[in-house]
């Protein structure tokens, strides 16, 4: 990591992301606030913008996640995608399970759940899938709900990490499973200094372009960068409960898709 970044480094696997807004320090009760505007503020255009910020390679990323969590083809089998508003990995899921499946789809952000109910009625999908307004680190859900339990690009905007992991432990099923795709470390020579550039020059510039509006995007970038590496983060759910942790990278460690079970 270059010197113009050094304020990146990533927390550790005790945590440290409540404190940090990108590579700003802000105080605990500050940061959902903040997070909160950010994605009031993008909430239109944040389809668009993962696939500019990707290059598309987001949606292969993950039919990927879709695809290791292999959705049964049942109509009591149920997932709750956290941090999911507009519904991506949602929609994928119910489609893999030929429509059979319920999916809930929880987010912090009204804004976001509205980009998500509008697309779940144009692709016919209201009737499988329900939104709900709530905090990833205090479920409005009972112990032992949901057989799955997934999470896409979100787990590091929460302030508590650890809090939301013991919530997804709570609500899976006993043999359920948790999965997170997130940006992570990258561990590829050479390919860490290209997205490094890509991320803080072009990614801005993008977000000004596109939704008129450069910080927000700056935040995500920088959020990208503090989140815990690969195997602190495999700590964290190991923590929390989970077991048979894993992950793989995708893209040289772009993306990493972390899977753990409640055993």
């Amino acid at each position: 990591m270059s010197q113009q970044h050094g304020s990146s480094d990533r927390v550790g696997a005790k945590g440290g992301m409540e404190k940090s807004f990108g590579f700003r320090k802000v105080g605990e009760d500050e940061k959902q606030g903040l997070v909160n505007e950010v994605f009031h503020r993008v909430a239109g255009r944040y389809d668009l913008m993962n696939d500019l910020m990707s290059a598309g390679m987001h949606r292969v990323w993950k039919d990927a996640m879709v695809s290791w969590l292999s959705p049964p083809k049942r109509e009591d089998w149920q997932v709750l995608d956290v941090a999911g508003g507009t519904g991506d990995i949602a929609f994928r899921i119910l489609e893999a399970s030929n429509r059979k499946a319920h999916a809930t789809v929880l987010d912090i952000n009204g804004s976001m759940l509205a980009v998500g109910h509008d697309r779940a009625v144009k692709k016919g999908l209201a009737d499988n899938v329900e939104f709900v307004e709530a905090n990833a680190e205090e479920l409005p859900f009972a112990d032992s709900r949901f057989d799955a339990y997934t999470i896409a690009f979100g787990i590091r905007n929460v302030p508590h990490i650890d809090r939301a992991l013991s919530e997804a432990y709570r609500v899976l099923k006993p043999g359920g499973r948790f999965l997170c795709l997130e940006f992570s470390e990258v561990e590829m020579p050479v390919l860490d200094r290209v997205y490094d550039g890509w991320s803080f020059n072009a990614i801005p510039r993008i977000g000004q372009i596109v939704a008129g509006d450069a910080d927000s995007y700056r935040y995500l970038v920088e959020s990208i960068r503090k989140f815990p590496k690969q195997a602190d983060f495999a700590a964290m759910i190991k923590a929390a409960g989970f077991e048979r942790v894993t992950w793989r990278n995708y893209s040289g460690g772009i993306a990493a898709l972390h899977s753990g079970w409640k055993l």
